[in-house]
């Protein structure tokens, strides 16, 4: 259990590490024509080349539960310097790929490096910080996450007008903060058991049923979430109600409001438990998604896409928080692991769910049926608060 609060250099050290998630994507997005048109003459280019973006969320996926037990096996720094030293290195390799097979190869390791980095990072908040100073800053990394990816995105369009490979220097950052990881963060103390046993009463059924309530709402808010940059250019195109400028200005009202949750999550968790906050988000996103399917207008469409990155950000902070809160120290590394995974797992299904939907029943349908789906687990949030709060008068 933490007893000082840590350092503003720790807390400014957390923060850019958990930049460097977002923008293992958001970065070179706009690199992808460019990296087309370069290789034009390899077979299925169309596809492969938007698998550049894609690709690392996968190995994030994959990676991450292995790079949760490593850090609860031989600590988080050690992990967390390598991870630096392969994000660095598989991010900046695209300067120089001259196939390819050699840029989606360093992208897969980018994703590794990411399931390093995401994993430790998360695992450290619950290390470091305790009770409400643990739910403030998860909603500030959560925040400075979201806001990561305006700046990423914007400034990696900047970048790719010089060259469409510019954009992959930036990954180079990850060196700059091998020093700060070296000087600043400490090994938290480790959970000493008997080799090999873990007693009883640290990991309990009640947590593993918890950590994989979690891990299912992770895996669902991300699906929801990829919703919007997924489907929404195409709908509002059909629609013809607003130029490309005026979808990315609508889609980027989603990361903002998910900031503005994010930022509050601290000080709402002092007023709500968690069952009652994912009521609240849940329900903000049920509506705002329904809200989306009736509305055929430009400014009701992006006023909806914002109240739904609201709930959006109350329920990945709530998630994130609770998930450490519950999370016995002996197995911290582990939790954030699979909890990276589900996220990422969510993000690369919700495509593969959302089109074949979207092709049968129309892109209105889509955003009502996971709107009343997100409404289900509101109402369960909901029941749930309610009885808590039974037992405790009771």
């Amino acid at each position: 259990m933490p007893t000082e609060t840590p350092s503003l250099s720790i807390r400014i050290t957390m923060l850019l590490l958990a930049s460097l998630t977002i923008m293992s994507g958001a970065l070179i997005a706009t690199s992808l024509p460019g990296i087309e048109a370069r290789f034009a003459n390899h077979e299925n280019v169309v596809m492969l080349s938007r698998l550049v973006l894609t690709l690392p969320g996968l190995f994030v996926a994959i990676g991450a539960p292995f790079a949760g037990a490593i850090a609860d096996r031989i600590g988080r720094k050690p992990l967390l310097l390598v991870s630096l030293l392969l994000y660095g290195t598989a991010g900046a390799s695209g300067l120089f790929a001259d196939s390819l097979s050699g840029l989606l190869i360093g992208r897969a390791l980018l994703g590794l490096a990411v399931a390093g980095t995401m994993t430790t990072a998360t695992a450290l908040v619950g290390d470091y910080f305790s009770g409400d100073m643990r739910d403030r800053f998860m909603g500030y990394q959560v925040a400075f996450t979201g806001l990561g990816g305006l700046v990423f995105i914007a400034g990696g369009g900047v970048l790719t007008e010089l060259h469409w490979r510019s954009p992959f220097a930036v990954y180079a950052i990850a060196f700059l903060l091998i020093p700060a990881v070296l000087k600043v963060l400490y090994e938290p103390e480790p959970v000493r058991h008997e080799p090999g046993h873990v007693p009883a009463d640290d990991v309990t059924r009640r947590d593993i049923l918890l950590v994989a309530l979690f891990c299912l709402i992770a895996a669902l808010n991300s699906t929801a979430f990829y919703l919007i940059p997924t489907q929404m250019p195409f709908y509002i195109e059909k629609l013809g109600i607003a130029p490309a400028s005026g979808t990315g200005l609508a889609m980027g009202l989603l990361p903002l409001a998910s900031a503005i949750a994010s930022l509050n999550y601290g000080r709402l968790r002092r007023h709500f438990t968690i069952p009652a906050l994912f009521a609240i988000g849940f329900g903000i996103m049920a509506v705002g998604m329904n809200l989306i399917a009736l509305t055929q207008d430009y400014f009701g469409i992006a006023g909806s896409i914002g109240l739904t990155g609201l709930g959006l950000g109350m329920v990945i902070s709530n998630m994130m928080a609770g998930a450490m809160a519950v999370a016995p120290p002996s197995i911290r590394g582990r939790v954030a692991g699979v909890l990276t995974a589900s996220i990422f797992i969510g993000q690369f299904l919700s495509p593969l769910i959302s089109q074949p939907w979207v092709d049968a029943f129309g892109y209105r349908a889509i955003y009502h049926d996971m709107g009343m789906l997100v409404g289900c687990f509101a109402v369960v949030g909901l029941l749930t608060a309610i009885r808590r709060r039974i037992s405790v008068t009771a």
